[in-house]
């Protein structure tokens, strides 16, 4: 019962950001909307309810088939990728590039900021 639980707020926060995106015509994902209000809302709170927990562990395990069907759009729209290889290529190296450098970036002061609140211990 608590991983339908879990599973009804991220289904409530999905559709929330939904009526946000068409409420104030806003170009970004629904999902997108609720996941950073379900974020803000969670950093609020402070902690994780046991119920999201389970339900999220849940679908952390079949990512994989969330993602499949973007895959599967990819593959057979290629044709119109062709003439954009080049394009397509380096906004895929450059937006790897990129993320791996913030993540490390970001990784770096969340160790510096946990080493000075060691010492200050």
């Amino acid at each position: 019962m608590s991983m339908l639980r879990g599973f009804l707020i991220l289904v409530l926060f999905f559709l929330f950001g939904e009526a946000l995106r068409l409420v104030f015509l806003i170009p970004v994902s629904g999902g997108v909307l609720g996941m950073i209000l379900m974020t803000f809302t969670l950093m609020l709170r402070g902690r994780v309810s046991d119920a999201l927990a389970s339900s999220s562990q849940a679908l952390i395990s079949v990512l994989v088939l969330l993602i499949m069907p973007g895959v599967v759009g990819v593959f057979f729209m290629a044709s119109q990728f062709s003439e954009q290889w080049l394009a397509v290529a380096a906004a895929l190296l450059l937006g790897t590039f990129l993320s791996v450098l913030s993540t490390l970036l970001l990784m770096k002061s969340v160790v510096r900021l946990a080493a000075r609140g060691h010492t200050n211990d």
